[in-house]
């Protein structure tokens, strides 16, 4: 494996009514609050009044930020540094999933400098510090509750970029599964999908000598097949929304990827694709992952694809090739998420052999190639795209 320091500065603050521990935890870092959240959902579930309850015990004074897109906007966080500017916000507080987590993450930037955020989500400027931010978690998906990492959409231009800093890890997150028992099917199961795209991303590595990471992945990557048809049989379950709630922390805190450099092709694809459409991240990731896995398939890299397709979909071996045992671990993953209802094709969500080229040529904004596992060009985007179609 590759020499490797792991820390991760964010407080886990897992379980029912841990809600609780909130005024206690902003209360180190400031008295205005800014609250950040989505189109609304906290308020009808009655976890609002629970926020707002709880921070009136230390006599915060909360100024809000509604409206947060699935897919987070540049003007969106532009109009949170503004608000943090001109009011004097101490804290930010996040209550929502991934996509709220993240522009809270790049609001908390932008508000400590005068660089506009774009040039640092672009990467064209660094963040140097950021206001200090916690988060509740309502929606099991992307692992931003425990991650400096954040994705933003820029729809003026139609670019989706993911970006990350030393100072955008959530000072505290709290996660208490039954936060997350009113999320719907779809978006449960875009949840579930994301969280194992974000495994698969660490698993298809070039590093050697990494049985840990490999079993850690596996173990996830089966307790979320394990758990998901049963919680889509029983939305309300806590148990499994608990199991699912701590899966997807843990397929992006890190832990998995310590000492190697997993992929992300799957992630950029993604991005190019959404950036232009719209479109369920968890969605588009369920329909582009097994064809970027059938594309990038060849006798320098079989034996990873073997592997997985043995130990976590349990392929019968004999009388096999290793490419046969390969592809059809490839085939298990997709008739999976077919079973759990996530999408396959592009055409499921309208799009068509006419935005290939644009979203090809998004995937190499930043670099005329991308990838890790096996290093990807436009053309490459481009044949998994139709592939996808």
């Amino acid at each position: 494996m590759d020499n490797f320091t792991y820390q991760n500065p964010t407080k886990l603050i897992f379980g029912k009514g841990q809600i609780d521990a909130l005024p206690q935890e902003v209360e180190k870092y400031g008295k205005k609050v800014l609250l950040v959240y989505g189109g609304g959902s906290i308020k009808r579930n009655g976890i609002n009044d629970n926020v707002m309850k709880k921070l009136a015990e230390i006599d915060a004074e909360v100024l809000e930020l509604s409206g947060v897109e699935p897919n987070p906007r540049i003007s969106t966080v532009r109009k949170g540094v503004e608000i943090c500017k001109e009011q004097g916000v101490e804290f930010l507080l996040a209550v929502g999933g991934g996509s709220t987590i993240d522009c809270t993450k790049a609001i908390a930037a932008g508000a400590k400098t005068d660089i506009d955020m774009w040039d640092i989500v672009t990467k064209k400027e660094a963040a140097t510090d950021a206001l200090p931010f916690g988060t509740i978690l309502t929606l099991s998906a992307t692992g931003s509750e425990m991650n400096r990492g954040s994705v933003i959409t820029n729809w003026e231009t139609n670019e989706k970029h993911g970006w990350g800093s030393p100072y955008t890890s959530p000072q505290f997150s709290i996660l208490d599964p039954e936060h997350t028992v009113s999320v719907p099917k779809d978006q449960t199961i875009y949840g579930m999908v994301d969280m194992m795209s974000h495994v698969l991303e660490h698993y298809f590595h070039q590093a050697t000598n990494t049985p840990i990471q490999d079993r850690f992945c596996e173990s996830v990557l089966k307790t979320v097949m394990e758990t998901a048809p049963k919680l889509l049989n029983d939305l309300e379950n806590y148990e499994y929304r608990e199991t699912i709630m701590l899966s997807g922390t843990l397929a992006l805190n890190d832990m998995l990827s310590m000492g190697l450099r997993g992929d992300w092709a799957s992630h950029n694809l993604e991005h190019a694709v959404s950036a232009i459409h719209d479109i369920p991240h968890g969605g588009g990731l369920a329909i582009l992952f097994p064809n970027w896995m059938k594309h990038v398939l060849d006798e320098t890299n079989v034996g990873r694809f073997k592997q997985f397709a043995i130990r976590v979909f349990e392929v019968e071996q004999e009388g096999k090739t290793d490419f046969e045992i390969a592809n059809e671990g490839i085939q298990k993953l997709r008739e999976f998420w077919n079973s759990i209802e996530a999408p396959s094709r592009l055409a499921d969500y309208s799009i068509d052999e006419q935005s290939v080229d644009d979203m090809a040529e998004r995937t190499v904004i930043a670099s005329p190639e991308f990838g890790n596992f096996k290093k990807l060009t436009k053309e490459d985007a481009a044949a998994i795209f139709r592939a996808s179609l």
